[in-house]
Order: structure tokens, then C-alpha cells, then sequence
């Protein structure tokens, strides 16, 4: 028997005959989903230390799941002391079985352990269906160890859907159980 995370089989089960009821969907097709996850973590003070960038893709890869890679930065900026090809950032992307996992693991245990934490904010959607959140502290995730942890950084997290208006997505990461603060301003339009 094939294995099926909990949050896919949600989806499947429950999800999608909402959306196609509430969108009145011709085509099964049309109905969105998600395609990927990306995880990104700025670096800046790895133009002093040059360590940094191994503990961050050390850390983002217990948190993903999957081997981070480091960014390099495109263009040399003097004020900033950063060349050209200089690692400054981690970042993976998530698909599959590893991104229905890492979205249960948030819903489920990282966001709560958030401090007063009331819901993510609604607001943060592009126009064509893709959700970004910010994480200011990354020690909310169960994987990492407190004890080693030698400074607290934060990342950005982006959700990347197919569906096409900011309300399609709303309402499909509503479904799918993200935490959202209040009723969506993109829903009145």
C-alpha cells in the first residue's frame, strides 16, 4: 500500500469537493492545489563569518527534511562588503510527499509553539495565488536543538499554488488548515 500523508488525503477527501462547490469548477482541472513549498533564509552575516552558511544549510535541511543549498549573491555591493559570488543566503523547495509533511508539521506543531501567536497574517498573497509568511524565529520547529543553536534567524516561507486569484488560494490554504488571523481583504474583491 502506497503511503499518503494525512494533509494529502485531507485534500483529496475533503478540500477539493469544497472548492469545486464553492467555485463551481466545470473541470477538475480547474480545481487548485499545491505545487510546491520554498524555504528561504537570509545570511547577511555570512560576509563576516564564513561558517554561518554551513550552520544555516545544517539547520534548514534538519527543518525541510531534504539537502539545502546556499545562494550566491549577483552583483558585488562595496557598502555591504559583499562580492559577487559570495554565499548569502539557504533555500530548498519542498514537492511531494516531503511538502504535504512539512506543511502538517507547521500547521500542527510549529506554529502554535509561536509566543502569542493569532493566526499568520491574510494579507501576503501576489495576485496570482502564491501565499509568502515569515518566520522571525526558526527554533519553532521541533527538529532543531535548542542546545546548539547559536543564534536565532528567521526565514521566509512561500506557498505556491495553481490556483488563480488570491481568493482561490485563500480559501484552499484556509482548507487545508493554515491559521489565517481574520476574514481575507481579497475575498471583498
Amino acid at each position: 500500500m502506497k503511503y499518503v500523508s494525512r494533509l494529502k488525503a485531507k485534500y483529496e477527501k475533503d478540500v477539493v469537493p469544497a472548492l469545486k462547490e464553492q467555485f463551481q469548477y466545470k473541470n477538475p482541472m480547474e480545481i487548485p492545489k499545491l505545487v510546491k513549498i520554498c524555504l528561504n533564509q537570509g545570511v547577511g552575516q555570512a560576509t563576516q563569518d564564513k561558517k554561518l552558511i554551513d550552520v544555516a544549510i545544517e539547520e534548514m535541511t534538519q527543518i525541510a527534511g531534504q539537502k539545502a543549498v546556499a545562494v550566491k549573491a549577483r552583483k558585488s555591493v562595496s557598502n555591504f562588503k559583499l562580492r559577487e559570488g559570495m554565499p548569502i543566503g539557504v533555500r530548498t523547495t519542498l514537492r511531494g510527499v516531503r511538502m504535504w509533511e512539512f506543511m502538517d508539521r507547521l500547521i500542527s506543531v510549529s506554529l502554535p509553539r509561536v509566543r502569542d501567536f493569532r493566526g499568520i497574517n491574510d494579507k501576503s498573497f501576489d495576485g496570482r495565488g502564491n501565499y509568502s509568511m515569515g518566520v522571525t524565529e526558526h527554533i519553532i520547529f521541533p527538529e532543531i536543538d535548542l542546545d546548539k543553536v547559536t543564534k536565532i534567524t528567521g526565514m521566509d516561507i512561500t506557498f505556491v499554488t495553481t490556483a488563480k486569484t488570491d481568493n482561490e488560494a485563500y480559501t484552499l490554504l484556509k482548507q487545508l488548515g493554515l491559521p489565517f488571523k481574520s476574514k481575507n481583504t481579497a475575498q471583498q474583491s
